[in-house]
């Protein structure tokens, strides 16, 4: 078995050689396919950006994940969307008025917003996209519904104890939108921006279940309008004249290509056939960081495995501990990503600001910390206690991109050099690992959280006992009690203090094993300007340009 050091020297000579020179059946094709027709769109400022692979589904309360929200948040638009700063402006909702109870919110829309199909956005439009999603009967269901539970109702009309008509959200006429909460929640404004919140045309949707599947049936209501989706390959928006703030819409439009491999990423940025990259090549990562060409922004959101606690041998929390402290994640960042990221020392990443002062992630402080001894220890405590001799057979299930594999590589071997444990690594298409996890099918699995909205109650509320996010198996009666009184509390000193303490439970029972925190490290073309990517949302080309 080869050491850590080989593993982590071998993959990061695989990245230098795809990023310096891929064979000619890698790369000749988009080159030569692709950099004629690039210079032309380039022409007619269109921006060549990778969304890396197709998005799950650009229905909004489906997606849920950072390839489909990527593109939703350019076709799309919600009552607010997050401005430059970060802040939620302003956007189909013109104005709104928040009661003194703050749990009752009235948007009046724009005049004149209207789909791409020409007919007026309403506020109609509003109350069923959200029914609609907190709808148990809609299939699929929504994985976003939890979102909505800060409403009135929501959470019983989509546990199947509730009706529709209990929901508090209401179209009081075209242009007004009634929404009563159930308990305050001052990131509300923030949470409307979400893809999982936007409109959907209820006429399309309902004449035509796979509306969100082609261009040619996509209605949208954002700075951009889709018009042609080869799939599996690139998305093509154009600019959407309609949009009610067009005027700002520098771009004439924008293509997603669909590229997984970071070498033929990084050669078509080198050529130009595109403006921006979403990774920072590892093998080039410190060159281009010393020129200054490697970019880093503030991110937020976890690179984490789920344990499995329903299947042996991670119903044992000391088990699953080992396997936590084995890993050493400053390696993992440093000799595998390289994009500058903080390896994790909780769940909830850094970015919010807390009460008590400082960082939340700072006044928890290191839950998670390398430890080998203490890793071995716990092992042994573990398998006394379920009575082995031997483990069961580890499996651990990654998709196959990106650095994923490199990734899942050093954690083979940190488990074999700190533990002892032959671990068997297993490959799945990204949709069939999801849908295969949420069954409960798998033992070990990879999985990232983006949040949705700017408080850490969201990293933490999908790990409630029974939430469709958790998919773990895992539930603490104090754990759920802990985030649903800060759900109900209004003093932030407060509910943040409730926030920390659930936070380790969480790590000290151990349902997952949370690795670093995201940020966003890439590339981009001195050409562009105006792109916004933001920590607690999604890349936004409404304000690009290409100069």
């Amino acid at each position: 078995m080869r050491k850590l050091s080989a593993v982590l020297l071998s993959c990061t000579m695989a990245l230098g050689v795809l990023a310096a020179g891929c064979s000619t059946n890698d790369t000749a094709a988009p080159g030569n396919q692709d950099a004629g027709q690039a210079k032309q769109e380039q022409k007619a400022k269109i921006l060549m950006y990778n969304n890396q692979e197709e998005p799950t589904s650009l229905d909004p309360p489906i997606g849920f994940d950072e390839r489909s929200y990527d593109i939703l948040t350019n076709l799309m638009e919600g009552l607010t969307r997050l401005g430059k700063n970060q802040e939620p402006e302003p956007a189909m909702a013109k104005e709104w008025k928040v009661s003194e109870d703050k749990k009752k919110y009235t948007f009046t829309l724009r005049d004149g917003v209207k789909w791409s199909n020409g007919e007026p956005v309403t506020a109609q439009d509003f109350e069923y996209a959200w029914k609609r999603m907190l709808d148990p009967k809609t299939a699929p269901p929504s994985p976003a519904a939890f979102l909505a539970y800060v409403i009135e109702g929501a959470e019983a009309f989509n546990s199947g104890k509730g009706k529709a008509e209990d929901v508090k959200v209401k179209a009081i006429n075209e242009k007004t939108l009634e929404v009563t909460l159930a308990k305050p929640a001052s990131y509300f404004l923030n949470m409307v921006a979400n893809p999982a919140l936007f409109p959907v045309h209820k006429k399309t949707v309902e004449s035509n279940k796979n509306w969100a599947a082609e261009s040619s049936t996509y209605v949208s209501n954002g700075p951009f309008k889709m018009s042609e989706w080869k799939h599996n390959d690139e998305i093509k928006m154009i600019k959407n004249e309609s949009y009610w703030d067009a005027a700002n819409v520098k771009l004439d439009g924008v293509t997603w290509k669909m590229i997984d491999d970071l070498g033929t990423e990084y050669q078509m940025y080198q050529t130009g056939e595109l403006h921006a990259t979403t990774n920072v090549p590892p093998d080039l990562s410190d060159q281009l960081f010393a020129e200054n060409k490697a970019k880093v922004e503030d991110g937020a959101g976890t690179y984490f495995y789920r344990f499995n606690i329903k299947k042996e041998p991670f119903d044992n929390v000391n088990i699953r501990k080992a396997f936590n402290l084995a890993l050493d994640r400053q390696k993992i960042v440093d000799l595998i990503n390289k994009r500058k990221e903080k390896p994790a020392t909780g769940f909830v990443s850094y970015g919010f600001k807390d009460p008590a002062g400082g960082d939340f992630r700072d006044v928890s402080g290191e839950l998670l910390k390398f430890n080998a001894e203490e890793a071995k220890q716990l092992l042994q405590k573990g398998m006394q206690e379920k009575g082995y001799t031997k483990l069961p057979e580890i499996t651990l299930v990654y998709n196959d991109s990106s650095t994923h594999p490199k990734i899942a590589q050093a954690m083979q071997e940190m488990y074999k050099e700190v533990l002892g444990v032959e671990v068997k690594l297993i490959t799945k298409e990204w949709k069939v690992l999801q849908d295969e996890q949420k069954r409960g099918e798998l033992m070990l699995s990879r999985s990232s959280f983006l949040p949705d909205f700017a408080d850490p109650i969201n990293f933490l509320e999908g790990f409630q006992t029974g939430n469709s996010m958790n998919r773990t198996g895992w539930g603490n009666a104090q754990y759920d009690k802990l985030i649903q009184d800060a759900y109900n509390e209004a003093d932030d000193a407060k509910r943040y203090q409730m926030m920390h303490e659930a936070e380790k439970i969480l790590m000290n029972e151990a349902p997952i094993i949370p690795l670093y925190y995201y940020n966003k490290a890439y590339l981009q073309s001195d050409k562009v300007e105006g792109i916004v990517r933001h920590p607690f949302g999604y890349i936004d080309f409404k304000w690009a340009d290409i100069k």
